[in-house]
């Protein structure tokens, strides 16, 4: 009867020690996605100032794209506002600066979509879900703006 007490306390200690790395791991994919959104607005952000300097024949798009706010649940407003301003720019023949500032984005793009897909990946799993691990972090949304 005490081999069963013991193999039940050690069932539930590895129940345990999982579901806290778990949520330890899933508070440090919420904090690398909030990194790479705000990085993402920075280069958004960058890239808008470059057009509204060097183009402005499309300065109003730039602007109005850079006054929404990325974040999260409010990705869809942005996503519209930068692919109006990239079908905007797709037929210019682009200066030097801007071509930098789309790498950039680029660059910030995969890197957000890259932590929202791993944060996805582990708080979609049905244990995590039922155990709740995921806290009341909103769900994150994927960033995807091209035409």
């Amino acid at each position: 009867m005490m081999m069963w007490w013991i193999l039940l306390a050690v069932a539930l200690t590895a129940v345990l020690l999982w579901a806290y790395f778990t949520a330890q791991r899933l508070n440090r994919l919420h904090i690398r996605t909030d990194a790479a959104l705000a990085s993402l607005q920075a280069a958004l952000d960058r890239r808008a100032a470059v057009v509204a300097a060097l183009l402005p024949e499309v300065r109003g798009l730039a602007t109005a794209a850079e006054e929404v706010p990325l974040v999260h649940g409010g990705v869809e407003k942005r996503i519209a506002r930068e692919r109006d301003l990239s079908q905007a720019l797709a037929p210019l023949d682009l200066p030097a600066q801007l071509i930098d500032a789309e790498v950039r984005v680029q660059l910030a793009h995969r890197f957000y979509n890259d932590a929202v897909a791993d944060t996805r990946a582990l708080r979609l799993r049905p244990l995590v879900r039922a155990f709740r691990l995921g806290g009341t972090a909103p769900l994150p949304e994927f960033f995807e703006y091209r035409v």
